[in-house]
């Protein structure tokens, strides 16, 4: 399985793919990141943030913002140690977001307000793996479902 970082989608029928319904129902956005050592924004300015600490100020304000489309915040957490499997370098954090609907992750990362914050996402940002993921049916209402309300 080759694995592929990226700060923003480059694969055409990818993103052809995110513009389509998705399924029904909420869905759980799970965000494997790896941060720059040092904090690089595109339009030149000097900064001494790490890469982890400009991520950070984009994670604030999209915190804020997921309510405005129906989404919050699941779950944050430093990635420590690879239990099982092998990748050459793990990322450094995980971040999971639920919407009601992958449209309305799609109206809020077009939204101009995400536009505003996302200088901070990829100035800190290496590279990514963002996974959709749903509660199969077969666990709905069981304590392995996360519930999206």
């Amino acid at each position: 399985m080759e694995v592929l970082n990226e700060v923003t989608p480059t694969d055409p029928d990818r993103i052809k793919g995110l513009m389509e319904p998705g399924p029904e129902g909420p869905i759980f956005m799970v965000n494997l990141l790896k941060f720059k050592d040092r904090a690089e924004y595109a339009d030149g300015r000097e900064t001494d943030l790490t890469g982890r600490e400009a991520y950070a100020i984009y994670g604030k304000a999209v915190a804020e913002l997921l309510p405005k489309f129906g989404g919050k915040p699941v779950f944050l957490g430093d990635v420590t140690f690879l239990s099982l499997g092998q990748v050459e370098e793990l990322w450094d954090e995980i971040a999971i977001a639920s919407y009601p609907s992958r449209a309305d992750m799609v109206r809020m990362s077009m939204s101009p307000e995400w536009q505003e914050i996302s200088v901070h996402r990829t100035a800190g940002l290496k590279g990514q793996l963002n996974i959709e993921t749903v509660v199969p049916p077969s666990l709905a209402g069981s304590e392995w479902a996360v519930r999206a309300e």
